[in-house]
């Protein structure tokens, strides 16, 4: 079992997909574990950053409307640029930024699924 998004060919394990959100949220200084939904108690609203509604998403089920596609799309972007290019996770994250975009641009929402 893993995760599937629509509109790109990015895929997680589930235990993968919440090590590439603790990898992502560690990039704003985040340590996901101490967030409300982690096992903390700090709300998401304490940080401003367009990564916040991956992080702060269901690993399953449920979507991103297309407007939040586009700003979460163009942070991941900025985010993985330099992990290193052979990373799994940069390279997932890459897909899942293009399928975003599309989804975006089809004003459809990416459905993880």
């Amino acid at each position: 079992m893993g995760l599937d998004f629509t509109h790109c060919d990015a895929r997680w394990s589930y235990s993968s997909f919440n090590n590439f959100r603790r990898k992502l949220a560690a990039c704003i200084g985040m340590n996901l574990d101490d967030m409300q939904g982690f096992g903390g108690d700090i709300p998401f609203e304490n940080y401003d950053d367009d990564i916040i509604p991956l992080l702060d998403h269901s690993d399953c089920e449920d979507d991103l409307p297309p407007d939040v596609c586009k700003t979460v799309a163009n942070r991941l972007r900025q985010l993985v640029r330099n992990w290193s290019d052979d990373d799994r996770d940069k390279i997932n994250a890459l897909y899942l930024a293009e399928g975003m975009e599309l989804a975006h641009q089809q004003n459809e929402p990416l459905e993880f699924i």
